[in-house]
């Protein structure tokens, strides 16, 4: 493996992730000690013992610190970090608290940075569960049908992209578009890589490394998630005036034909396209349950559903509803 004597900025924004940061540190303070990098947890006021957890990785080890993010959303715990941090490092790499990563994840990273030039290195994000929900969920992401074949969403051999799932950056690009905009709960991975697209900048899809999401355990959390993910993609569409992409386009559908169904007691034809869409979705969950030999999985239908559902829904509250000024401007 190629070493770099380029320093590094590691930055784990969480909240309540007892379960999960103490292996999570493990497993990275041997990359921070080979490439010089500095671990900062970014917490937005854990309740559940994760900052006591945190600290008594910081007492043995002086790499790791935590610093806290009163704003408590992701962007703003990154940016937080990289300005009380990033003046002596030249590579911000952005790690997932619940998530799963190799053990040479950020060697890779900056690898592949120093190879292609890249200013952003992002990766491939293959999902995985253990519960029945959860297994259905990740078979829902991992797939087009959930998905609409986001490239970050499926495995890369690397290749010169518009967006995906965020890993390493330049300190300098970063800075110089203002990092994340933290008026943005969710989607602000995408909206950051627009700007830096707009500066010149250039972002590298990995073809050496990626990472494994853990994703929600229950449909009711998987749906306000998916909420989120759609209001965010539309204040990315307010905010830049930029027209969404086909596949992204084909799932707004879902919450109009949702609410067309309203009119079938009187036009009997007003349920024909909810009746397709669900034929669609759940037939897939069958045939993957099928293909898997594993029933459980029949329920992938029902989650690629509720992200259709939620992704919609959020889209157009978010689009009809009142703007900030700021966005109407």
């Amino acid at each position: 493996m190629t070493r770099t004597t380029a320093s590094s900025l590691i930055v784990i924004p969480c909240l309540n992730e007892a379960a999960h940061i103490g292996t999570l540190l493990e497993q990275l303070r041997p990359a921070a000690a080979r490439l010089g990098a500095r671990i900062v947890v970014a917490d937005g006021g854990s309740t559940d013992g994760t900052q006591g957890i945190v600290e008594r990785v910081a007492a043995e080890d002086p790499r790791v610190m935590l610093l806290a993010n009163p704003k408590r959303i992701q962007s703003a715990a990154i940016n937080l970090a990289v300005a009380t941090f990033g003046d002596d490092a030249d590579y911000l790499i952005r790690i997932d608290a619940h998530g799963g990563y190799p053990a040479d994840y950020c060697d890779r990273l900056v690898e592949e940075a120093h190879a292609t030039g890249a200013d952003s290195v992002v990766v491939s994000m293959l999902t995985s569960g253990t519960g029945a929900v959860q297994k259905a969920v990740a078979a829902a992401q991992n797939s087009k049908l959930g998905t609409g074949g986001s490239k970050h969403r499926h495995m890369s051999a690397g290749e010169w992209v518009d967006h995906g799932h965020h890993a390493l950056m330049r300190i300098a690009a970063f800075r110089a578009v203002d990092g994340y905009d933290e008026s943005f709960s969710h989607n602000e991975d995408a909206e950051l890589d627009h700007r830096l697209r707009l500066a010149g900048y250039r972002i590298w899809m990995s073809g050496q490394t990626q990472m494994v999401y853990y994703p929600r355990s229950t449909l009711k959390s998987l749906f306000f998630q998916y909420l989120g993910y759609g209001r965010g993609r539309a204040r990315n569409v307010l905010k830049h005036r930029m027209m969404p992409k086909l596949r992204q386009m084909i799932p707004l559908l879902v919450f109009p034909v949702v609410l067309l169904t309203v009119l079938s007691p009187i036009f009997v034809v007003a349920a024909v396209p909810f009746l397709i869409w669900a034929a669609v979705c759940l037939g897939y969950g069958v045939r993957t349950a099928i293909g898997q030999r594993n029933p459980a999985i029949a329920l992938a239908g029902v989650s690629v559903m509720v992200m259709h559902l939620g992704w919609s829904m959020g889209f157009w509250l978010q689009l009809l509803g009142p703007q900030p000024s700021r966005e109407a401007a």
